[in-house]
């Protein structure tokens, strides 16, 4: 089965209806059907919690983690060795940090990584990019 990554942009691009959105709604069928299997970073969805709270408050915040945990995503906590495979990327590629850590997931568990942010242009050449816009 086919795995990828997703970006906290690439959730950010389905809760708000943005130009990409029917593209992760596409991914997110697919893993219901068992045909995908997504995987998220704690870091990363720590990312899509922070900045819905800061753009429409904690209630809204608080009911997107419970709309993300109704969706197939399996969450994968940040450890040591992912932690270190995130700095590698941030060394060569100078992605913005919390990014790094879905680019070294993807990495790690040979997976697609699914983003709308271009900043991820930078790593084509080492992971394939789902584009989501």
């Amino acid at each position: 089965m086919k795995r990828i990554v997703l970006d906290a942009s690439a959730l950010m691009t389905f809760f708000q209806n943005r130009p990409g959105a029917e593209k992760v709604e596409q991914l997110i069928q697919l893993a219901f059907d068992g045909k995908r299997e997504l995987l998220m970073c704690a870091v990363n969805w720590g990312e899509v919690y922070y900045s819905v709270w800061r753009d429409q408050g904690p209630g809204f915040a608080r009911n997107i983690l419970t709309q993300i945990a109704q969706l197939p995503i399996h969450l994968v906590p940040a450890d040591v060795e992912l932690a270190r495979h995130a700095a590698e990327f941030k060394a060569n590629f100078n992605l913005p940090y919390v990014d790094c850590f879905a680019a070294a997931l993807a990495a790690a568990r040979k997976a697609s990584l699914a983003t709308s942010d271009r900043d991820f242009s930078h790593v084509e050449k080492k992971l394939h990019i789902v584009w989501t816009v």
